[in-house]
């Protein structure tokens, strides 16, 4: 909606009557009540109770594209025959309901086929950060105990010299590799499926029957901690399955704001919706948040290899792209790319990100730069499976700097920093959030479980305010941690590497503003007495054992221990001025 058709008079309906209108009995978006784990909480009532129906629903729209990538395109007849056709390869392999399933690949068609053939069966999906190294993606193997991992090619090299230290994994399935296998437990993808264009030629099967309920487990994500190794967020169908309808009432919410009836689009003849999906599948966000709204909405989703914002303009134009961003970096690059007049955006509605801090001056730029879109963000962690507050139109224009309210289900209150009281409106204190997308704790961390969960709450470990309307401020985070374009850096795990250099004494990881990226990390170390290094020797040595995105971008060597408070505790915030210009 141009900004000569939006209603002069905003907002019609406040906050709270927008989602008592959306949510009356009968509605689309009608609210139930049901006991999760003993805590009484709201749920989505005509939400799907599993992926099973999620995946069943998708094959009515038959021969219509659903994923594209490069000279790939999947339609959703041969996505659902190459998913059951994986379904009853993994059911062969021995795979039963709470065996976990790792899938650990770039985003490719694979994927999600992968993901679902895993979950339709009951197992427990784990996707691993395709960037980690290796020793990091033994980690997470050995520490879910998965029994069968999907690997990409890279990732299959990444990878193959960890086999040895994963007793529980029986069978690895690679895609689009070349070589030699390096294992016997390796087999090719394309033996059990064939070639991604041909998956039409798998035979029409049935979904294999497995009894499934709506709070099974269904994926385990992983999440770095500020202290020791990362945990995995286990996660339900239910879950998953909030956040088709979290996105779809903050759609249907705008119209409301505005003084508008809510179109009610028929999926077989409305044109079909296209996502430029630009973050990975492993984040909550593209597989919960994208992947499967998608899926049951029929709508189509172009992926990339990589990143180029000048051939994301040239699939916007190809594709009739309508959503776009992901995180603020991707809109930055959209907007001041000097080529981007060359091409036909005009397609583009909607350029919405989250993951990361953003510019409150990014909202007024995409308005002016592609005037049918509205701007949109929202707040959401692996621990609220992706989305738990949503954030556009007039509304983000008004509150820029506000990640939006909680969605309808959900609801967010803030504590005090010892988390012993609630805070009024407008102090700061500890986020915290409930609602039916709360993850049931951390794999077989019962301790970290306790202390992040209480009675369907999770400590976000943020620190926020919210206004009289229920708009949430995020102002820092609690945990000692930053975001690079949409990547969580816990700055423990940095540090941590950083000391076991010889020459290192003392080191932190704070915060080096960037435009695009939101932040980036900047490390100030001390050197030993008569020790010696350099700045690039210093990132070489992280860059063995850690993401390239977790790798500093700039050293500072400082003369002494680093400034302390009366505790002993790092003073960070000095340390930022350091970088500050």
């Amino acid at each position: 909606m141009n900004e000569a058709n939006r209603k002069p008079h905003w907002p019609a309906m406040s906050l709270a009557e927008a989602h008592r209108a959306l949510t009356a009995p009968g509605s689309r978006f009608e609210m139930d009540e049901v006991m999760i784990r003993g805590v009484k909480t709201r749920v989505w009532k005509n939400a799907p109770p599993t992926m099973r129906e999620v995946l069943a629903v998708s094959r009515v729209y038959g021969q219509r594209d659903l994923i594209v990538y490069e000279n790939d395109r999947t339609t959703f007849e041969s996505f659902f025959r190459a998913t059951i056709a994986f379904a009853q390869e993994l059911q062969k392999q021995g795979v039963e309901k709470g065996d976990r399933v790792a899938v650990i690949m770039r985003n490719l068609p694979e994927w999600p086929v992968a993901f679902y053939g895993a979950a339709i069966i009951g197992a427990i999906v784990t996707p691993l950060n395709a960037w980690w190294t290796g020793p990091e993606l033994e980690y997470g193997l050995v520490d879910s105990g998965s029994s069968v991992a999907i690997v990409d090619a890279e990732r299959l090299e990444r990878i193959a010299e960890h086999l040895v230290n994963c007793p529980d994994l029986k069978r690895v399935y690679v895609s689009r590799y070349a070589d030699d296998l390096p294992n016997p437990i390796v087999k090719r993808l394309e033996d059990v499926l064939g070639l991604v264009n041909d998956w039409m030629k798998l035979p029409d099967a049935v979904m294999p029957d497995v009894k499934l309920d709506t709070d099974d487990d269904a994926t385990i994500l992983y999440t770095s901690g500020t202290t020791g190794k990362p945990k995995g967020a286990l996660g339900t169908h239910r879950n998953m399955n909030s956040n088709i309808f979290a996105s779809g009432s903050a759609i249907a919410r705008n119209f409301l704001r505005r003084g508008e009836d809510v179109p009610v689009l028929d999926p077989f003849t409305a044109p079909q919706r296209c996502t430029l999906l630009s973050v990975p599948f492993f984040h909550a966000t593209g597989c919960f948040a994208v992947l499967n709204p998608t899926l049951i909405a029929g709508g189509k989703i172009v992926l990339m290899r990589k990143w180029d914002p000048e051939v994301a303009m040239q699939l916007i134009e190809r594709e009739k792209i309508n959503s776009a961003g992901g995180v603020p970096t991707i809109a930055w690059q959209l907007i001041e790319h000097p080529a981007r007049a060359k091409y036909d955006l005009s397609s583009l509605e909607s350029v919405a990100y989250g993951g990361a801090p953003s510019a409150p001056e990014l909202v007024k730029k995409i308005v002016e730069t592609f005037p049918k879109s509205l701007p949109g963000n929202g707040w959401g962690m692996t621990e609220t499976s992706a989305t738990c507050t949503t954030h556009s139109a007039e509304d983000y224009e008004n509150r820029p700097s506000s990640c939006g309210p909680a969605v309808a289900v959900c609801d967010l209150k803030i504590m005090s920093i010892e988390g012993d009281k609630e805070l009024p409106i407008g102090e700061v204190g500890e986020l915290w959030a409930r609602g039916p997308n709360i993850v049931k704790g951390y794999w077989n961390k019962p301790e970290a479980t306790a202390a992040t969960f209480e009675d369907g709450w999770v400590k976000t470990g943020d620190l926020a305010r919210l206004d009289d309307e229920g708009f949430c401020f995020i102002i820092d985070r609690a945990k000692d941690m930053l975001i690079r374009g949409g990547e969580n850096i816990y700055c423990i795990e940095v540090e941590n590497v950083l000391y076991e250099h010889p020459a290192v004494m003392d080191a932190a990881l704070v915060a080096v503003p960037h435009k695009t990226l939101g932040e980036e990390p900047g490390a100030v170390v001390h050197l030993k007495p008569g020790m010696h290094t350099t700045e690039e020797e210093l990132r070489q040595f992280v860059a063995g054992k850690l993401a390239a995105f977790k790798v500093p971008v700039k050293v500072v060597f400082w003369p002494e221990t680093l400034p302390r408070n009366a505790s002993g505790k790092i003073l960070k915030t000095e340390l930022k001025k350091i970088f500050a210009g």
